[in-house]
């Protein structure tokens, strides 16, 4: 076992992880306990929500006979090995903490906080504690992602040069309830879609060296979907920023909650690029096992992303069934169990999570400023 983690019981299919969800919302219900259902070395011990009503509905919903309103109850649970953290952002760094001091393994939803301190913490406490951390990067899980990255790492795109998002959602201008407040949210756009795209760049580009950046607010967001009044939005609908990397490529990324024609089911307009000096390369979400490749002279066409990066080795998922842009996700639970079970880093880590919410703070720093702004290296 790494020594980077404490001594754990030893997992099986007989003994599976046992994990708490903290948080029985959408997010939980689309991506976790549909993975937690898939593998074998995964149980679902516990559910935990502010809200008793939800949790009632869960009890039913998902194949789980214990609940609590309190996560202190999860996180000091001898049943409980691992938690899941898909709460609101503001109540994400006490959580976590909490789960740190019990020793429990930890993966929570992105932004991991409302700031970069509070995030430093937090990996710290894990750190400190031992255990498995891992921030809830879904779209890394992508097939045309991880293809896209074992091209640009095996060279067959050249020297890195440019790296180019895009993510356009067509959403409705009504309240984001605390999603649209700044001491429940943090920021909007950026913390919530943007800084994924963050994520994608550091992985495959490396650290940045500098950033300037922008966000805007277009939508008041003052009436609930059902016509309630509330109070306006606080925070950002629009992000961008331009980026220099420490390896000498640059980037650009533009996130929008409110590009209309852009609604795809659902799954909106996504699409990360890399230029290289011997060609270019496409992801995009709603056709996920399908990457645009091209080089000089060439025009971009679709590739089917071959079968061994579909999803990765060892994955109880089978890439055949179900929607491509929304299985994939599944592989989050796969790869932090897997972690857990190896007894090595989960990737991605909390320090990931933390490089990227030292960017997005960055952003926020430079639109305030109006300047570039320089990013420090960050200890492990």
């Amino acid at each position: 076992m790494d020594s980077e983690f404490s001594e754990r019981n030893t997992f099986s299919e007989t003994n599976p992880v046992k994990i708490g969800i903290i948080g029985a919302g959408a997010v939980s219900d689309y991506h976790h306990v549909p993975g937690i259902g898939i593998d074998p070395r995964a149980h679902l011990e516990i559910v935990c929500d502010a809200s008793a009503e939800l949790l009632k509905q869960r009890r039913s919903d998902w194949p789980v006979a214990r609940t609590t309103t309190d996560y202190k109850e999860v996180c000091a649970d001898p049943a409980v090995d691992a938690v899941i953290i898909a709460t609101p952002n503001f109540t994400h760094a006490e959580i976590a903490l909490e789960a740190a001091k019990n020793g429990k393994h930890v993966m929570c939803e992105k932004p991991l906080g409302l700031s970069a301190a509070e995030v430093r913490q937090m990996y710290h406490a894990l750190r400190d504690a031992k255990v498995v951390h891992m921030t809830a990067f879904t779209y890394r899980f992508a097939p045309a992602m991880r293809y896209l990255k074992h091209l640009l790492d095996a060279g067959a795109l050249g020297q890195p040069r440019h790296f180019r998002s895009q993510r356009f959602l067509d959403l409705p201008e009504t309240s984001w309830g605390w999603r649209q407040y700044k001491k429940t949210a943090g920021a909007g756009d950026l913390y919530d879609m943007t800084i994924h795209r963050i994520d994608f760049a550091l992985d495959l580009f490396g650290p940045l060296k500098s950033i300037c950046g922008s966000v805007a607010r277009f939508a008041s967001r003052t009436q609930t979907a059902t016509g309630e009044s509330c109070a306006p939005s606080e925070v950002d609908d629009w992000s961008s920023l331009i980026g220099e990397f420490a390896s000498g490529a640059v980037g650009v990324w533009e996130g929008t909650t409110l590009a209309k024609g852009y609604h795809r089911n659902g799954f909106g307009h996504e699409w990360a690029e890399v230029n290289g000096s011997e060609g270019s390369a496409v992801y995009r979400l709603h056709q996920p096992n399908v990457i645009l490749l091209g080089k000089s002279g060439q025009d971009l066409a679709p590739v089917n992303v071959p079968a061994e990066f579909l999803k990765p080795e060892g994955s109880w998922r089978d890439p055949a069934e179900g929607e491509p842009a929304t299985v994939f996700r599944y592989d989050l639970v796969w790869e932090f169990v897997s972690a857990i079970v190896e007894g090595r880093a989960a990737a991605p880590s909390f320090y990931d999570g933390l490089q990227a919410q030292v960017v997005a703070d960055a952003v926020l720093q430079s639109h305030e400023e109006r300047v570039w702004i320089d990013i420090p290296a960050e200890p492990r």
